[in-house]
């Protein structure tokens, strides 16, 4: 029986932003990779979704001495990155059947604290014909505009989310979002910084915001690190 489910864990970016001789995706949690524990969560919370990782095609061959290094032996599929984050999943999804009809899950790699009531209230999220599902946390900071002349002005947080992922999707809506906007040459898609903005830029509207995490921390600099390792001792599922 073909797999229905999907996970597509987009891992090729350069994490430039952390610094180190590594992207951020490939340095010590706990003792090892912290992909490596991104993926350990993702399947305990659906043990029955096919993972699919994307890298970059310089870390393939060091990501795979890693896992024998670390024992490491979930089964997941690797598919090489492209130039940009939404041409990375392009990759990834041109690597399945034409009409596959479940979910597909899209998830950076440096959010190692995923968790299974996340993942059930995204599901969920979908069951009544919904595009899509995203995680969104209340902003807490205060937010400033920035004017075209250098200048500022406030706005009201309370209209504002922060964005996390997994997003879910029917796999078919983002199949075909995904290839009409990278098949079109008049968009940018270093525009598109998640897969909800590719949805919407096809036509896909109906992307319903969920309970977010604020423990689902993307690891972006180096003190990311500690807080997630933190984070994992104390969650609970």
């Amino acid at each position: 029986m073909a797999v229905k489910n999907h996970y597509i864990v987009v891992a090729a970016g350069s994490g430039s932003r952390y610094g180190g001789n590594l992207p951020k995706q490939f340095c010590d949690l706990n003792g090892r990779p912290l992909l490596m524990t991104t993926l350990e969560r993702l399947n305990a919370c659906r043990p029955d979704w096919n993972i699919i990782v994307v890298l970059s095609k310089d870390m393939i061959c060091e990501w795979e001495k890693m896992c024998l290094d670390h024992d490491f032996t979930l089964q997941h599929h690797i598919v090489a990155g492209g130039a940009t984050r939404a041409m990375s999943v392009k990759n990834a999804l041109d690597t399945l059947p034409q009409d596959v009809d479940g979910y597909i899950g899209v998830h950076d790699a440096a959010r190692p604290v995923v968790t299974k009531a996340m993942i059930d209230s995204l599901t969920e999220g979908l069951a009544d014909g919904a595009d899509g599902t995203i995680p969104s946390c209340p902003v807490t900071d205060s937010i400033r505009r920035i004017n075209e002349d250098g200048s500022s002005v406030a706005v009201d947080r309370s209209y504002f989310r922060s964005v996390q992922t997994p997003q879910i999707f029917p796999a078919g809506k983002l199949l075909d979002a995904n290839r009409r906007m990278m098949k079109d040459e008049s968009v940018d898609s270093k525009k598109f910084t998640d897969d909800a903005s590719v949805m919407e830029a096809a036509g896909y509207t109906d992307l319903r915001l969920t309970k977010g995490d604020p423990h689902n921390i993307k690891v972006t600099n180096p003190g990311d690190m500690a807080i997630a390792e933190l984070y994992l001792q104390t969650i609970t599922d």
